[in-house]
């Protein structure tokens, strides 16, 4: 079958809810990638930070064939001898207290927004079914009901409605908004430390310390959505340390399954977690022994082969790289590790046409938010594969 064989299956076949590239893959290793024409690749999306460890990782795929021929699933009725360390090694890399373990994305966020209402309900005292959490302007959090209904974006929510309550937009970056719009009702604040989908909107320099000291002021939850920058991408472990901080929940996914399998987790302190009792939450999927096997490993490759060190070093090159370059029509470059975004003047006519034009010449990105492309390879990408997508980004930029 050729390129266009594939194209025609998923648009007879499937939903029409993803807009995707025509370049169809069937091979990746480290941050190349193949097409079934054979045609190589440098990825530079990650599948949105999924694979910071690298396409295919050979010790993560060892240890998902290993487990995967013991036991996969066994549902949380009964206890697995892999759960358990996967808890205490989290822990301990994050210094968190409890672990809750989901499958995607939006499940921790949906996760920690009944957690926190929980808590606010058992432990401050809110008046049931009054509990407001807070929230930024153009975040990105996952596609359930309700936490489209919370965004900005409004391809997300047209059509969608009627969404729950219980939620205020407060513009991003704006710590002094945070203490305004707080209430006697307000349980937390959710914000990402990075936007990610917004086109790597990255906050004024001390916001998230001051954010930390507000919501210990006013005694509410501050919930950091690391579920993209966490795992290394930004040159940390979590995004917060870059203040350091600690929030009182993060969420992390993506990269905690090195792209294997879907593993997300609430960390979080004992105070908040353990409002939960048994039969309040749960997930057929969260904590089998196939996602914490893959989980353990996927963290140990990140922490043994300095892979958070060398998101550092290689996204200090690529953005002076991109600097260097001088572009025309472009407004800003920025980034943080390897969350690197370029925004163009709208004279430019858009980012797509030069997402289009780089994987002609063997680079594959995406364009957000119609005049944004993002960049964010793999963590294991050397310093000539940062060369090489310098070369084309340069090449296509300058309309060589």
């Amino acid at each position: 079958m050729k390129t266009q064989d594939y194209i025609d299956l998923e648009n007879q076949y499937g939903a029409n809810n993803y807009a995707p590239l025509d370049v169809v893959l069937t091979k990746g290793n480290g941050v190349w990638v193949e097409d079934v024409e054979g045609k190589r690749y440098l990825d530079c999306l990650s599948a949105y930070s999924a694979v910071n460890q690298g396409h295919c990782h050979p010790k993560i795929m060892q240890t998902v064939t290993e487990q995967m021929s013991k036991l996969t699933l066994t549902s949380r009725a009964f206890r697995n001898d892999q759960l358990g360390l996967f808890y205490k090694e989290l822990c301990e890399l994050t210094n968190s207290h409890k672990v809750l373990p989901m499958n995607s994305g939006a499940e921790a966020v949906e996760s920690a927004i009944k957690v926190v209402r929980k808590w606010g309900y058992t432990v401050k005292g809110v008046p049931e079914d009054q509990a407001e959490i807070i929230v930024c302007d153009s975040n990105f959090h996952g596609r359930t009901i309700s936490i489209v209904g919370f965004s900005s974006d409004e391809d997300s929510r047209k059509g969608f409605g009627p969404f729950p309550q219980g939620f205020v937009t407060i513009p991003f970056g704006d710590a002094q908004a945070l203490r305004d719009a707080i209430t006697p009702n307000t349980v937390g604040f959710m914000v990402e430390p990075i936007q990610g989908e917004a086109g790597v909107n990255i906050p004024p320099d001390g916001y998230l310390k001051e954010v930390r000291e507000i919501c210990t002021e006013k005694n509410i939850m501050l919930v950091l959505d690391e579920i993209q920058t966490g795992l290394g991408r930004t040159g940390k472990l979590l995004a917060e340390e870059h203040e350091g901080i600690e929030a009182d929940l993060t969420l992390i996914g993506k990269a905690l399954s090195g792209g294997f399998y879907p593993v997300s987790a609430v960390l979080s302190n004992s105070e908040v977690m353990d409002v939960l009792n048994p039969g309040e939450h749960g997930s057929t999927f969260g904590g089998n022994p196939l996602a914490a096997a893959i989980a353990r490993t996927s963290l140990k490759v990140l922490v043994d082969e300095g892979l958070v060190e060398n998101a550092a070093k290689m996204g200090e090159y690529f953005i002076e790289g991109l600097h260097r370059l001088e572009p025309p029509h472009v407004k800003e470059i920025r980034g943080r590790g390897l969350m690197i975004a370029i925004e163009f003047e709208p004279e430019a006519g858009g980012a797509k046409p030069f997402v289009k034009a780089m994987a002609k010449k063997g680079l594959l990105c995406k364009e957000t938010h119609t005049h944004t492309i993002r960049f964010a390879p793999p963590l294991v990408i050397t310093k000539e594969e940062v060369d090489f997508a310098l070369k084309v980004i340069g090449e296509v930029l300058n309309g060589e």
